[in-house]
């Protein structure tokens, strides 16, 4: 596999969810939502594209 995509979210992307609105709909697969807050970076089970919290992101848990 080539390298994978890696793509930098901020707080306000959250709940972040894979494909992303930007991918092109022939590319796409099913929606996974991903818990990039937990560790900070986080790949998609689907297309191996990962994602990094931006450094310095304060994300508000929710329970």
């Amino acid at each position: 596999m080539s390298n994978a995509n890696e793509i930098e979210v901020s707080a306000k992307d959250l709940p972040l969810h894979c494909p992303t609105p930007e991918v092109a709909l022939w590319s796409s697969h099913p929606r996974v939502f991903l818990d990039v807050a937990k560790t900070g970076h986080v790949a998609c089970p689907y297309c191996g594209t990962k994602y990094k919290l931006k450094a310095g992101e304060v994300v508000g848990h929710h329970h």
